[in-house]
């Protein structure tokens, strides 16, 4: 968690001297303020999370500025303090939303006590608001594949997670590209922190502003309050804006400002917002191409390009088939439940073109749950269209690529993809390497003979 940040507005020098100096801690930063104006500059350039404010100052009124900061930053929890108080004025701060009410002169064990429960009431709203829009992080779902393509991606998110870069993730739709972004930021310094969502084709041109940067009391007719957007939701942690690419052009010059100053404005503030967040991007569209065609903003896609992510389709990767439907079949069935796919019903899937790669098979396997007797997923539980597509007539379903075909042509790739390394190869695939010289001299594979006599006779399979 970041630490708790708090604005201290008091005329007093002792008072801020002393507070600053008793409360700063680890996990709690002071900033102090002896005017409102001066408050109001050090929060236009900072966030904070709790706001502890003097009712009289010399250029101001406490129960003012507790207006301002409800009405401009919601989120934020106000402490009043006062050397002058009575039952109104504690009755009228708290109709007013302040957090508590303390008179001096006040116990600094008392007012830390206040603070941390200000700052828990903060993380609730954020965490609820979180919530509300459908960004919980429900953790990195798992990536599989052993091919050659999918080990050089997992070895990319690997080095790229530690670094604040942006990342562009590409692919077509269905390829995985949310995945790999939440395994970056599961990976990354950040995974603690909040990991948000939003797609950029789902919203109009004005909605998508309003929801990404937020926006204040009228702005706009329907603006009936102040709302914070999805970049200050994502402070601290990583924003991930999938399908980059149908960005309208007009937001996309305001999205560069804020990856090169990390500053913004919500619609109809004047106000800037400084803003810590890692962007991950994703599209399914060429960049390059729009760029060229006019419909992309040049020094966007050259800010966003720095480190490049491409998912293959899933008809590039047939091979790890398999492996996929072993593993959806775990997320989606009933847990501590095994499922048979017989040879039959796995040579369709395997043959099938996949135009919606992994999520069109998720979604296939899906409906074999729900139609399948017995936990076997047999052929009459895919969808007609399928197998349609797969295998015009039974007897070419098994003459289009046997199991055997899909891994000769798997260990080929992988011996390739660790420049004939037998024992690399082996590793990756998950076997030992006297199963790996058996089946390449099975299938006829160069390099054999010679290697197999050299083999150790206590290794296993």
């Amino acid at each position: 968690m970041s630490p708790m940040r708090v604005l201290l507005i008091d005329d007093e020098l002792y008072i801020r001297k002393l507070v600053e100096k008793e409360l700063t801690a680890p996990h709690r930063r002071i900033v102090t303020a002896d005017s409102a104006a001066v408050a109001k500059r050090r929060i236009a350039k900072e966030t904070f999370d709790v706001v502890v404010v003097d009712i009289r100052l010399p250029d101001g009124d406490g129960i003012e500025l507790l207006s301002f900061f409800r009405q401009t930053f919601p989120d934020v929890e106000v402490i009043l303090i006062t050397g002058y108080g009575t039952v109104e004025s504690a009755l009228k701060a708290m109709r007013l939303g302040a957090y508590d009410y303390i008179t001096k002169p006040f116990d600094l064990e008392r007012l830390e006590l206040v603070l941390e429960k200000a700052f828990e009431r903060v993380c609730l709203k954020r965490e609820n608001r979180r919530l509300l829009h459908g960004h919980k992080d429900m953790g990195a779902p798992r990536l599989v594949g052993r091919s050659p393509a999918m080990l050089h991606i997992t070895q990319l998110i690997k080095k790229v997670s530690p670094h604040p870069t942006s990342v562009l993730i590409t692919g077509e739709s269905g390829t995985g590209k949310e995945v790999v972004a939440r395994n970056i930021h599961a990976l990354s310094l950040r995974a603690k922190r909040p990991f948000v969502v939003m797609n950029c084709a789902e919203l109009q041109k004005d909605l998508l502003r309003s929801e990404l940067f937020g926006y204040i009391k009228g702005a706009f007719t329907g603006a009936m309050e102040t709302r914070d957007g999805l970049i200050y939701l994502a402070d601290g942690g990583t924003l991930f804006l999938d399908e980059i690419g149908d960005m309208p052009m007009e937001l996309q010059g305001a999205l560069l400002r804020v990856l090169e100053t990390k500053k913004y404005r919500r619609v109809g503030d004047q106000r800037e917002r400084h803003v810590d967040v890692r962007f991950l991007f994703a599209t399914h569209r060429d960049l390059n191409a729009e760029v060229n065609a006019g419909r992309f903003h040049e020094a966007l896609y050259h800010r966003l390009n720095v480190f490049d992510i491409h998912l293959p389709p899933l008809r590039e990767r047939r091979e790890e088939i398999p492996l996929l439907v072993e593993h959806l079949l775990g997320v989606l069935g009933q847990p501590g439940t095994s499922y048979t796919v017989p040879d039959e019903t796995l040579a369709y899937l395997m043959s099938y073109h996949w135009p919606g790669n992994v999520r069109e098979l998720r979604n296939v396997l899906e409906r074999c749950l729900i139609l399948s007797e017995d936990r076997v997923i047999l052929p009459i539980t895919l969808p007609s269209e399928l197998v349609q597509v797969a295998h015009p007539s039974r007897s070419a379903a098994f003459s289009c690529q046997t199991l055997q075909e899909v891994e000769r042509h798997h260990i080929q790739n992988t011996l390739a993809h660790f420049s004939g390394n037998k024992t690399e190869a082996a590793r990756a695939l998950g076997i030992s390497r006297r199963t790996l010289y058996r089946k390449m001299k099975a299938y006829g594979l160069n390099g054999i003979e010679n290697n197999l006599a050299q083999m150790p006779t206590h290794v296993t399979t």
